[in-house]
């Protein structure tokens, strides 16, 4: 009985530890899963710390960039605008004028024009019994002096009397007598009583000087003239049609040119079918290249900004055209883009005034270009033909090219794609082929600085008088700017020439040739 006892005691006692074998079993099973899940939450918590430190890295490179953004913002709002041109200017001489007084600089007043209007004052002595002896004195000659005398808003009257005429004869032996007027010369806007000199005086204020209509008015009440905002934009309108002809035959003269330039900028036009009154339209800015003899400027008001307005405005046009790195100038048949090394330059200034702390790459680069402008002032100075411009640049700009290259390679992977400095490089690396092409022949610039001068005096027009009401005074004022800076191109006196249009233009015809009022074709006189 004992022994049966005891066996079914072992019995027992391996159950349980088999028993207990299952329940380590399962427990160790039990802490492999915890283990597991464990490993599994280690791994998670890494994968974000590194999400976390790769976001962190970002929202630093944000913050950094955003810093730098308002560091430029707050240099382009308050710093030094080294490229801006005196408001108003209209001949540029005085901006590259030397401070110093020449050597031979003669001391003295200056001599006054001869085309200028004089008057005489006589001043005489009234009492001529001489100091020393009492005896009469006689005059010897006079000491000239002259002065400047400036009369605002000088305001006249132009008072056409047409005579009539008749025949004895025929009043005394004819049933009736035939009256005959003598004509007087075309007007630019028959019936109104706008003449050539007022319309000119107008259009230039506006267009060369930026005074808006509204201001001219009151210039001209305070002269006793009361004339209304609207008629003086009227006569705009009217002038910008009268010179369109001419304008065309600008154009003709511009596309058989060996080079052109090229640039854009905006203008707000409120009454422009199919767009809101608040949307952009663009004016475009064609003209000679620099060295062009016979230059032309010409404004085309377009309600875009696509490639179609550059074909449209140079449609038969084979050649060279100078630009930004706009895209739209690519791309089209007959024309090759020719890239500005001011714009890449500028990316560069602009990175060293956002990025203070990073300025070695930026000046690096600003030092490749510096080397290349310098050849090109050396060539200015030298009066090289575009011959022997083409020969200096092959022999010395070429190789700064090369070397410029090799640096931007090598730096480009080296960089943040989104800093200012990496945004320069991309961009002088992406217009590489076209800021280069320049050397390849010695007419073409260096940059398109000329048209942005060119079309300077439309943005600080704009700040002014702020938008154009209608398409029609939008494209009036294109043909308007068009002469006013055809005339700085050529360097004559935009009132004068204006006149000279405004008295000749309203007796053409259609279809007549206007070759012989082309600004280098004609003799101003100043009267």
């Amino acid at each position: 009985m004992t022994k049966k006892t005891d066996n079914l005691s072992l019995e027992e006692q391996l159950t349980a530890l088999q028993a207990q074998v299952e329940s380590l079993q399962a427990e160790k099973a039990s802490w492999s899963k915890k283990d597991e899940t464990l490993s599994n939450e280690n791994k998670s918590l890494t994968q974000t710390v590194q999400r976390l430190a790769k976001d962190n890295a970002r929202m630093k490179a944000r913050i950094d960039k955003l810093l730098a953004d308002l560091q430029l913002s707050k240099s382009r709002a308050y710093g030094k605008k080294s490229e801006k041109s005196p408001r108003g200017m209209f001949n540029e001489a005085e901006k590259h004028q030397s401070k110093d007084a020449p050597k031979h600089h003669k001391k003295g007043k200056k001599v006054l024009a001869e085309h200028f209007e004089r008057e005489e004052i006589n001043h005489e002595l009234t009492e001529l019994d001489c100091p020393c002896c009492g005896h009469d004195m006689h005059s010897c000659g006079s000491e000239d002096t002259e002065q400047i005398k400036i009369i605002p808003a000088q305001i006249s009257v132009i008072k056409h009397k047409q005579f009539k005429y008749a025949c004895r004869h025929c009043e005394h032996t004819g049933t009736h007598s035939k009256i005959i007027t003598a004509p007087k010369p075309k007007q630019p806007i028959p019936g109104s009583i706008a003449s050539p000199e007022a319309i000119s005086a107008v259009v230039t204020a506006k267009y060369c000087d930026a005074l808006p209509l509204y201001r001219q008015a009151e210039i001209y009440k305070r002269g006793g003239l009361e004339i209304s905002r609207s008629t003086l934009a009227n006569w705009c309108i009217k002038a910008g049609h009268l010179i369109k002809p001419l304008v065309e035959v600008m154009q003709e003269h511009l596309v058989n040119e060996y080079s052109l330039c090229a640039d854009e900028t905006h203008v707000q036009v409120l009454s422009e079918e199919g767009k809101l009154a608040h949307s952009k339209s663009y004016m475009w800015v064609y003209r000679s290249n620099e060295v062009s003899k016979q230059p032309v400027v010409l404004y085309d008001y377009q309600p875009g900004r696509s490639r179609a307005c550059v074909q449209s405005f140079l449609p038969d046009y084979q050649g060279y055209l100078q630009c930004d790195g706009y895209s739209v100038y690519d791309n089209i048949e007959g024309i090759t883009p020719v890239g500005c090394w001011a714009h890449a330059r500028r990316k560069y200034e602009d990175a060293l005034k956002a990025e203070s702390k990073i300025k070695g790459r930026a000046n690096k680069a600003k030092s490749f270009i510096s080397k290349l402008y310098a050849l090109e002032i050396k060539a200015d100075k030298q009066q090289l033909t575009p011959e022997e411009r083409y020969n200096l640049r092959q022999e010395k700009a070429v190789p700064i090219l090369d070397n410029f290259k090799l640096w931007l390679d090598d730096t480009n992977s080296k960089i943040i794609k989104g800093s200012h400095i990496g945004q320069a490089i991309n961009y002088t690396l992406n217009q590489w082929d076209k800021l280069i092409r320049y050397v390849e022949d010695g007419h073409l610039g260096i940059d398109n600085n000329v048209t942005e001068r060119d079309i300077r005096p439309f943005t600080t027009g704009r700040k002014n008088w702020l938008f154009s009401k209608s398409v029609t005074g939008a494209k009036a004022s294109a043909w308007l700017y068009s002469i006013v800076m055809t005339c700085r191109a050529n360097d004559i006196n935009p009132y004068y020439y204006f006149l000279h249009l405004f008295r000749e233009l309203p007796s053409r015809n259609t279809g007549d040739d206007l070759t012989d009022l082309m600004p280098w074709n004609v003799q101003l006189t100043f009267d």
